[in-house]
């Protein structure tokens, strides 16, 4: 059969809005805002102080395409830990500190590439900005101001009454404003709340305010499906206005969970490049097979799969010869067979039961064709047709 052509689309994707305008500052090697991609955050649950084991989890999200990770320090044991996993880490490393602000000069010292400090609970944070910023502008390290509902700055919330958007956004152009009075620019800002209605007004009004680049987060967003939910909500509401520089999305859930929704987030808004997309029916009265299976089957079979590559996987004579020829390899199931297309043409009919394998064979095929600088992170999208 001759070669297809695959190659990828001329022209970039359309996407709902152009990006922010906001300054870029490097976290690490990492570029944050400006025109630099946007990146996806994670945070380590293991004990910092378990080197070995911090290590070998963020392996694993730099292996599931986390651009940069942060690492919790409660402790004098967590801060002594850091020029460890800071140096050995394939990915920049933030400090994330609470409390005691001797944390940061070490998180600086320790080559960090950035540092998270909570102005709402560290104490008398406002008279050290001026420290800390020679310290981190001497070093090359960023700062993230994270302000936080849970941890708002008391006079705030007497102010107004509890954490609203604008109490929020105060506290952060506040922090923001201390920096910048010591010449210090290279920080990011978050304004995190764990109301997905309040978190996105905040981030509409800290946008309006500066060109800071901006972490988008929904703190104690919950357990997995109610954290993808908000998050999804939330971030597309944000991204879909070109608000947001980075992202984390909080699951009560291992941190890699967290990469794989924060990724399909952006790639489904086309802000990351789509990578393997699985594009399979919901499956109704009029399937012929069991398309629950078959897709799961299928998906497990190419989760190996990083090439930019849709397979449709349909389970009727309905949609499914359309969804198949659209995509780039695809199924249409029915009578105890199913038709392989791949980009739009036939090219075998096989018995129900060869289905999966005839296409994991050509999966493999075609992704051996493709230029492999296009090569990247492998994603599942199960689509609603």
């Amino acid at each position: 059969m001759p070669a297809v052509n695959l190659g990828l689309p001329k022209t970039p994707p359309p996407t709902l809005a152009p990006r922010r305008k906001t300054r870029q500052i490097m976290v690490g090697k990492v570029a944050v805002g400006g025109d630099a991609p946007i990146s996806v955050q994670s945070m380590t649950t293991t004990p910092t102080t378990d080197v070995n084991a911090t290590l070998q989890q963020i392996a694993e999200l730099t292996a599931s395409g986390c651009d940069i990770v942060r690492v919790a320090v409660p402790s004098q044991d967590d801060a002594d830990r850091l020029p460890i996993i800071a140096k050995r880490s394939q990915i920049p490393v933030i400090a994330d500190i609470h409390f005691q602000p001797k944390y940061v000069f070490q998180a600086i010292d320790a080559g960090c590439g950035a540092v998270r400090v909570n102005p709402g609970n560290i104490r008398k944070f406002d008279d050290q900005v001026g420290e800390i910023a020679r310290a981190a502008k001497a070093a090359g390290v960023s700062i993230r101001i994270g302000v936080n509902a849970g941890s708002l700055d008391p006079r705030l919330l007497e102010k107004y009454g509890k954490a609203t958007p604008e109490a929020l956004v105060e506290s952060a152009v506040w922090e923001a404003s201390l920096f910048e009075e010591h010449d210090f620019h290279d920080f990011k800002i978050s304004v995190k709340h764990n109301d997905p209605v309040v978190m996105v007004k905040a981030y509409e009004l800290l946008s309006e305010r500066g060109d800071w680049p901006l972490h988008l987060g929904v703190t104690e967003a919950g357990p997995a499906f109610q954290g993808t939910i908000k998050s999804s909500v939330a971030f597309g509401a944000l991204l879909a206005k070109g608000i947001g520089d980075t992202i984390r999305v909080s699951l009560s859930a291992p941190p890699v969970e967290e990469i794989k929704v924060g990724s399909q987030i952006l790639e489904s808004l086309n802000l990351r490049p789509r990578k393997l997309e699985i594009v399979s029916c919901p499956s109704c009265g009029r399937a012929q097979v069991d398309v629950y299976t078959l897709a799961n089957n299928v998906t497990e079979g190419l989760q190996h799969l990083t090439v930019p590559i849709r397979v449709a996987v349909m389970g009727c004579v309905v949609n499914g010869p359309g969804e198949a020829r659209e995509a780039d390899l695809g199924v249409a199931s029915g009578n105890g067979k199913g038709q392989i297309f791949v980009k739009g043409e036939v090219v075998k009919t096989v018995p129900e039961s060869e289905i999966v394998a005839t296409l994991i064979e050509e999966a493999n095929r075609i992704a051996a064709e493709m230029d492999p600088s296009i090569l990247g992170t492998a994603q599942v999208m199960v689509a609603d047709k």
